[in-house]
């Protein structure tokens, strides 16, 4: 869904997105929401909506073993989640995994493409052809109403499988899970109920004095809640046993843990029983290992078909959604003629060292949770290390290594909050036309274009200065990458360039602003006046992220994370960047033209 989100805004590419599922989703089993989902929300127009109709996580409690009675739990300490805002400006939240489809498919609905899922359908198999403009045949089945069971045959130029862990997409192009399972159990139930537990509405780690452990989330709506219940080590030869785990057998094993405190189950929305897995393919496309480099993928598999891990970090709906976003807009500039085929490579290399490196930290959370309290060198240990290694599960230590869009940190003193790989992290600024402070990463939206934004030097706009000579270099220069956009589009079609001064909006002429910063856009040819920004006197971005004051270019893509620092008189070194990733760009239309060969 965040793929077909995604491609939904380029109106010239054909995308359909088939579920088996007779309609929508109405009741997902994933539901914690990190801090950067709501910013990927943000970018696609919904994190507000969604924030207040979801439960929000300020703070997780941890309860032990009392240590004058061993029987009887204690909260024993709290962790207050992102207590100094450092990490991001969003919320941690709990919303029920269909609310989040169904904002996605809202935008998708109202994109220029327009598009709805296809409901009904199931993925029968594929074949990829070595030539062709469709080279890879679909077979589908219709999965219900009078023509259920009839397969349908579909060409296209490229497939995405996001059909969870036991996909057939991942099957069809013989990519195979491998990892191990922890041999040990755990129940999960969303219910309603009444307890005399004081933090039933709060987020915590529970251990027992008797061996066990339970992982509490409250949901939505003030009374459900979902419990991850410890059921203790699996035998290897008997797991059919504790797959049979009855609900009945759950809420015993939870109100043994949390003694001395009851819980009384008056209604089980939904329950299952798992062992925990960590398991990884070995790539996330159909090019095989020994293939890298001699041809580029045509199918791809995203979220539980690549990697699989405990629910407990709250990671495996997050994640999924950043391999999705990551992967969209690159077959949208791909399929819309301003990329190389080669852009299409980098998703499995990019995405595949995120996943192990999940599965690595996973492998330590999911290992902490099934501890006994005794087995801890430091009575702290959990709580510490849920503190510490905060950022990663909130979704921002992923960190892209240098490639084809991202370049290395040769500049990086000059922006030192905005390292090279990593997610934009905005900060506040004012924008001139109308005075408002507002965020400056919300005003970037999941359309499909990269940001250029020129953090001026501190000459007043207009004057004689490195930004003003960089603006007219990037409006007018044969080399300049806005060369690339289509004639006829509107100037920041595929880039979305944005300038912000080192004084505050009373000092900025916003008439002295260079025109590329203020281009002329849609059917009637207006100004935009909304790109043009200045620094807040009490909250100086530039103090902020780290910002020379000589000036400096940060260079962003269209799924957020920073791609390039550089100073503003490095013209050169942005065309050479842009050189491999644009094919319309004048300086590489020669080169364009022998790969496309």
């Amino acid at each position: 869904m965040v793929t077909a989100a995604q491609l939904a805004q380029f109106p010239n590419v054909t995308t359909r997105i088939v579920e088996r599922r007779p309609g929508r989703l109405e009741i997902g089993q994933a539901d914690g929401i990190q801090a950067r989902s709501v910013e990927t929300f943000q970018a696609f127009g919904f994190a507000e909506e969604l924030t207040a109709e979801a439960y929000w996580i300020t703070e997780m409690n941890f309860w032990k073993p009392n240590p004058e009675d061993p029987t009887r739990i204690f909260r024993s300490g709290r962790a207050v989640d992102d207590e100094t805002g450092d990490i991001s400006e969003f919320r941690h939240l709990i919303v029920n995994q269909a609310r989040v489809l169904d904002h996605f498919a809202k935008f998708m609905a109202n994109s220029p493409a327009r598009m709805k899922p296809d409901y009904g359908y199931e993925f029968r198999g594929l074949e990829v052809a070595d030539e062709g403009e469709y080279p890879v045949t679909v077979t589908l089945a219709h999965t219900s109403g009078e023509n259920e069971g009839q397969e349908r045959t579909i060409r296209a130029k490229y497939v995405l499988g996001g059909d969870g862990a036991r996909s057939k997409v991942r099957e069809s192009i013989g990519c195979t899970m491998k990892g191990n399972q922890a041999n040990h159990a755990w129940g999960v139930m969303d219910v309603l109920a009444n307890t005399d537990f004081p933090d039933i509405r709060t987020k915590c780690a529970i251990q027992s004095g008797s061996g066990g452990s339970i992982l509490l989330i409250p949901r939505e709506g003030g009374y459900l809640f979902r419990m991850y219940v410890d059921l203790g080590e699996v035998e290897a030869d008997n797991k059919r046993a504790i797959r049979s785990t009855t609900i009945d057998e759950i809420i015993a094993h939870a109100n043994a843990i949390m003694h001395p405190y009851s819980l009384d189950v008056r209604s089980v929305a939904w329950h299952s029983v798992y062992e925990v897995g960590h398991r990884l393919t070995d790539r996330f496309d159909d090019v095989l290992l020994e293939e890298i480099g001699t041809r580029t993928p045509r199918v791809f598999i995203a979220g539980d078909a690549c990697h699989t891990h405990s629910a407990k970090a709250g990671q495996g709906m997050n994640v999924s959604m950043q391999d999705a976003f990551n992967l969209g807009w690159k077959l949208g500039h791909v399929l819309d003629g301003r990329a190389p085929e080669s852009l299409l490579s980098t998703y499995s290399a990019e995405r595949q060292v995120v996943a192990k490196d999940l599965i690595d930290f996973d492998k330590k959370w999911s290992t902490m949770m099934a501890m006994k309290p005794e087995e801890f060198d430091d009575p702290s240990e959990l709580e510490n290390f849920y503190v510490q290694t905060a950022e990663f599960p909130a979704g921002f230590m992923t960190e892209y290594a240098p490639s084809m869009l991202t370049a290395e940190a040769a500049h990086q003193d000059l922006a030192t909050g905005f390292p090279v790989g990593k997610r934009f992290k905005s900060a506040n600024v004012v924008r001139i036309c109308d005075t408002n402070p507002l965020h400056l990463g919300h005003q970037a939206r999941a359309d499909g274009r990269w940001r250029i934004y020129v953090f001026a030097d501190e000459a007043p706009a207009g004057a004689p200065s490195s930004a003003t000579e960089f603006a007219k270099w990037l409006d007018t220069a044969p080399d300049s990458p806005l060369t690339a956009t289509p004639e006829g589009a509107d100037r920041d079609a595929w880039f979305d360039v944005k300038v912000v001064y080192q004084q505050d909006h009373r000092n900025v002429d916003i008439n002295a602003v260079p025109p590329v910063f203020k281009p002329q856009v849609g059917p009637f040819q207006l100004t935009n006046l909304e790109k043009v920004y200045g620094a807040l006197p009490d909250e100086d971005i530039f103090d902020a992220r780290g910002l020379s004051r000589t000036g400096v270019v940060v260079v962003v893509r269209p799924d957020q994370y920073v791609a390039n620092v550089l100073p503003l008189t490095a013209t050169d070194e942005l065309a050479a960047f842009f050189s491999p990733i644009l094919l319309n760009c004048a300086p590489v239309r020669e080169a364009a033209g022998s790969r496309q060969s």
